[in-house]
Parts: C-alpha cells; structure tokens; sequence
C-alpha cells in the first residue's frame, strides 16, 4: 500500500506537471501571437488593390472583442484616411504599381473631407499616368464622389449609382416622452442650439432648419463642384433633380441609367472587370479564380511603405470622435487619455505640435480637460497649430483655442459655440403607478436632484447658471484665441453650426488646408527647414489584440476572390436601418447617462452611425451577453 501510494502521488505530480507545461506552452503562443506582426505578403508588381469595405474615418476605433465574438458577421472595418492617402502617394511613384483598383464593393462612405483627400491622392496617381480603375455593384454618395476621380468606372449589370444630397432627418422624441410621462428639464444657451432640440419638440424648430439649411446647402455645392470637376460629362442636375425619371429612361436598369448620366463607364461583373484590369497589369500566376490579376494589397503595401522619419519630430494629437470623460479611444476622444498623452508628450522634445480634430464636441468637462493639456505645451513655447477635418463643432471647437493657426477645408463643420444640459426626471410617470417621494429637508438642495421626485426650483436655477456662465467661458476662450470681442463671438456663436468657407470669413478659422498644409506651418513656425522634419502621431502604437483581431476578421475578397461581392440598393437600405438601431441606442445613452455640461454638434452627422453610435451599439450588446453569462470581464 505504502509502494502504491507513492505512485499514486508520483502519477498526480506527473499530471499537475504537464498541465502546468501545457498551460505555460499555450500562454506563450498567445503571447507570440498578440506581439508577432502577422505577415502580410510582399509587394508584386502590378496593380495597388484597395479593398475598402468599410469606412474612410480620422482615427480607426480599436475593435471590441465581445462584438467581434458575438456578431454575426464581422465588425464594419474603418480605414485611416491618412494611411489611404499615404499608399496612394507611395503608388504613384513606384514603377512596381501600374494600376491602382478601388474594390467599393462594401465601402461605407467617409466624411466629405477625407473622401476629397483620398480624391487629391488618386488624382496624383492619375498624373503619374497610372489608370484607376474602380469597381462595385452600388455607388451611394461617397462612392461617386470617390470613384469620379478614377479613370474607369464599372458597375455591376445589377447595380447602379444613386445621388441622396447631404442632409438627413434627426430623431425627435417630444411627444413620446410626453406619453411617458418623463420630463426632460433642459437648460442651454444658444438659439441654435439643437443639440437638445430633441428631447422637448416633434419637429426642427425654424432657428434650426434656417442653420441646416446653409450649412447642408453649403456642403452639397462643394459636392457637387468636386465630382463635376473630376468628371465633368457627370449629369448630377438630371440624377439629383428628377431621379424617377432618369431611371424610366432607361427602363429602370439602374446601371444603364448610371452609364448614360456618365456616372459610370462600363458595365461588367467581377470576372469581367479583373480581366480589364488584367489587360493593363497582368494575369495573378498564382491564383486560379477568374477575373484575377496581379496585385499587391493595401495591408502589404503600407507595411513596405513605412513613413520616413527625418530631422526633428513634430508631435500630433488626434481628437477624433465625441469628446467624453475618461480614458475612452481611440475613436472616441477619452479627456483622460488625450491629456495624458498630451503631458507625456511634453518629454518628448517635440518641435511644435499639431493638433488634429475632427469631432462634433461632447463632454465639455473632457474638452476643458484636453484644451488645458494643449495649452501647457503653448506655455512651453511650442508652436501649436490646429487641424480639422470633417468636424470641428462645439467641443471640437473648444479644443482649438490653444492653437495660434487654425486650419480648415470648406467642407469643415464648426462652429456650435454652444452650452446645454439635460436632466431627466420621472415623477409624472412614477406617480400613475403610485410611486411619490417624501422626506425630511435640511435645505433647498437636501436630496438634489431628484431624479423620482423632480427637480427643485433652485437646482434648475443653478443648472441654468451654470451653463450661463460655460458659454460665457467659452465666448470668452474664444474671442482671447480669435482677437474678437465676446459680444463679437456672441453673434456668430448661439450654438449655430458654419461651413468652413463662412467660418474663415467669420474669422473662425484662419486658412484653408488639411493636415499636410498644418505640419508644414507647424515647421516653419519651429523654424525648421522643408525635409528637415517628420509628424509623431501620439498614441498611434498598434495593439497587438487589435491587430490580431483585424486579421481574424479578414474580407471575403481575401479569401480567394480578388474584387469583393457587393451590396445592392436594398441591402444597402438595410445597413441604413441598422445605423438607425445604433442612432435609438445612442440618444437613450446620452439622455439617461451621466454627461454633465455638453458642448455637443447634432446637425455635425444626422444620418451616419458615429463612433458614440456604435459603442451605444456595443453596450447593448455587451448587456445581452452579461445578461446569459456571456462576459468578458
């Protein structure tokens, strides 16, 4: 027995051995697999590929492992419109590229600016005297705008090209929270300012639309100028004014039709089209499907195109996404994050710094916060230059101040010089179903606020005051950066939202240009000379479970086919009701969450999921999984 036991025991010890081995093993591959970059081919010579089935963004948002696990298919990829630009550049001056395809099979859209960027690349590659050839089964209005700047234009015999407009609804929620009986107790300063606009009203109020209407006017003309001149036999009048016609013309055959307003070129399925491609750049040796080519792939590409790093180091913070409190991002833009890589960055020796925005604003405590840490480096005598993209609104403005040079692009929203809050309360509602409140008060404020029982007076009095006196901040912020007067700012503040053309000859911007045009004055104002310098992107170092997570993800294309399968018009009207799904989850979050003083655009994206949209998506989503136990916590 005493043998058998010490057996026994060598056999227990033998196994807890193994699986502690086994266990080591497999937290070693894990680790090699999170830190190792997943190899992603070499450069061929023929043609660039750009698969974009997703959506052209400022920052790409790190994607989030338990919608990746639990969705059903995989998570909307974002594309940094900065790398897009940057392998377009690349490819325009390699002999190895000669061809550059644009697969929009699943392409999202993007933001006016960073699409008219993207555009400015292909034409560089198009003086280069590179065809561009773009390929899909639907052109909506980014498609055009982006495949109006290449040399060939195919849709697919079952697709077509449709023209929306900017502009949009917003949701308005008034007369169901009156059934509800929930009391939405707003306090704001500003005549237009919308932002609260659907929490107490049905409808646009005439303040609002008057705003809406030059700004979305506005927008539509330099979309409609951009598109003319990259292709100008375009018919956008006969598209845009009388579409059921235009589409009877041709017997309602939407690619026809798109062909004969020269909306696209050739008609063709994917087979079709690789094999036009092919004509230009060779046949792939190494893949049999038909319709292949030789191509290399934008994830290849970028990895043999590392950005060069000359001479001193010019720092540039991205602020893109709602502003909120925490350590929220990237894609969001966490206060707590971006000051602290704001403040590490002040070790770093940076010759000037950049500040990149493209955000309709959001927690003004955050946007306080992130001003302040750019503000210490203006204090340091570093030359800071602000950039915006698509959006530079409310918060998004107020990050800005610092900066000494503001830059723009015609199609920038800003503007929103604005303060509100909302407070819900649902003592109408919990008093039907006999629920009341009482208690013993030692003050005005005893107990405040009372989300069950209701505001007091002199809580909504100070609330009110409080904002009074951020916007009086803010007026104030802004006249010291701008050389204006408060009373000045007040006149073209009010919460009201410009184009960046009116917002330069209001004075609220200063030139126009994009991020290239800011670096090169962020140089010159550090006194450095042209090639003496390169940007530092803060905060730009890849994760690694975000890397292998996007490789997880892959795309059909890259499981064989070269171009993607794409989506027709009714599938792209049911994304649109998924963006929808998003936007209910999103507004629910931002009236019952804690938000504090907000410095928020709406009219900034009326009909496009945003960054906050998919995180209210997210959340809902990480709530049923918790909900059955499935964490990840």
């Amino acid at each position: 027995m005493i043998f058998a036991r010490k057996v026994w025991k060598l056999l227990v010890a033998l196994k807890d051995g193994l699986a502690l081995l086994f266990l080591l093993l497999f937290f070693m591959v894990l680790y090699a697999a999170l830190t190792v970059r997943p190899s992603v081919g070499s450069v061929k010579e023929g043609a660039l590929l750009l698969s974009l089935d997703g959506v052209i963004v400022e920052e790409p948002s790190l994607p989030d492992p338990l919608e990746f696990l639990i969705a059903s298919e995989a998570p909307l990829a974002e594309y940094s419109s900065r790398d897009v630009v940057r392998a377009l550049r690349a490819a325009a001056k390699d002999d190895r590229i000669k061809a550059v395809v644009l697969d929009l099979s699943r392409f999202m859209g993007g933001g006016m600016v960073h699409l008219q960027d993207v555009g400015a690349a292909l034409d560089e590659v198009r003086a280069a005297k590179k065809p561009v050839l773009a390929y899909a089964s639907y052109y909506g209005d980014d498609g055009v705008l982006l495949a109006a700047h290449a040399s060939e234009v195919w849709v697919h015999p079952l697709g077509g090209a449709f023209i929306a407009g900017t502009g949009g609804n917003n949701l308005y929620y008034g007369r169901l929270l009156e059934k509800l009986k929930v009391t939405a107790h707003v306090f704001r300063v500003g005549t237009f300012k919308s932002a609260v606009e659907p929490w107490v009203r049905n409808d646009q109020s005439p303040e609002a639309r008057e705003a809406s209407k030059a700004l979305y006017g506005a927008l539509w003309d330099g979309w409609k100028a951009d598109v003319a001149k990259a292709r100008p036999k375009a018919d956008i009048a006969l598209v845009s004014t009388d579409p059921v016609g235009w589409l009877q013309a041709s017997g309602g055959d939407a690619a026809k039709a798109a062909q004969a307003a020269h909306l696209v070129d050739k008609i063709g399925d994917e087979t079709e089209f690789g094999e036009r491609v092919a004509e230009l750049v060779g046949e792939d040796g190494g893949n049999s499907v038909p319709g292949s080519f030789a191509h290399t792939r934008f994830d290849t590409w970028l990895a043999a195109n590392k950005p060069k790093k000359p001479g001193k180091a010019i720092g540039v913070v991205t602020i893109a996404g709602e502003i909120v409190d925490g350590d929220a991002g990237p894609g969001l833009a966490g206060g707590d994050r971006i000051a602290r890589l704001l403040d590490d960055a002040l070790e770093a020796d940076f010759a000037a710094l950049v500040v990149r925005i493209d955000s309709p604003g959001g927690s003004m405590m955050a946007s306080e916060q992130i001003r302040a840490a750019i503000e210490r480096h203006r204090k340091q005598d570093i030359p800071v230059i602000a950039s915006m993209a698509n959006l530079g609104a409310s918060g998004g403005y107020w990050v800005a101040m610092p900066a000494s040079r503001i830059f723009a692009e015609p199609g920038t929203i800003t503007g929103s010089i604005g303060v509100f809050a909302v407070v819900p309360s649902f003592e109408r509602a919990l008093s039907d179903i006999g629920v009341t409140t009482d208690g013993v008060k030692t003050t005005p404020l005893s107990g405040q606020p009372d989300l069950i029982g209701g505001l007091a007076p002199e809580v909504s009095g100070m609330i009110q005051a409080n904002v009074e006196s951020a916007y009086s901040r803010f007026l104030s912020l802004v006249g010291k950066s701008r050389g204006k007067s408060a009373e000045q700012v007040d006149r073209i503040g009010q919460g009201r939202v410009w184009d960046g053309g009116t917002a330069r000859q209001l004075g609220l911007v200063d030139q126009f240009g994009g991020l290239d045009d800011a670096l090169a004055y962020a140089a010159k104002a550090a006194k450095l000379e042209d090639g003496d310098w390169h940007a530092v992107y803060l905060g730009d170092g890849a994760d690694p479970f975000a890397t292998l997570l996007q490789r997880m993800r892959g795309s059909e294309a890259e499981e064989g086919d070269v171009i993607g399968r794409g989506f027709d018009w009714a599938a792209m009207a049911a994304g649109r009701q998924d963006a929808l799904a998003a936007r209910l989850l999103a507004d629910v979050d931002r009236i019952t969450g804690t938000r504090g003083l907000q410095a928020y655009c709406l009219e900034c994206s009326p009909d496009r999921e945003t960054a906050r949209d998919r995180s209210a998506r997210q959340s809902f989503l990480a709530a049923i999984a918790r909900r059955f136990g499935l964490t990840a916590e």
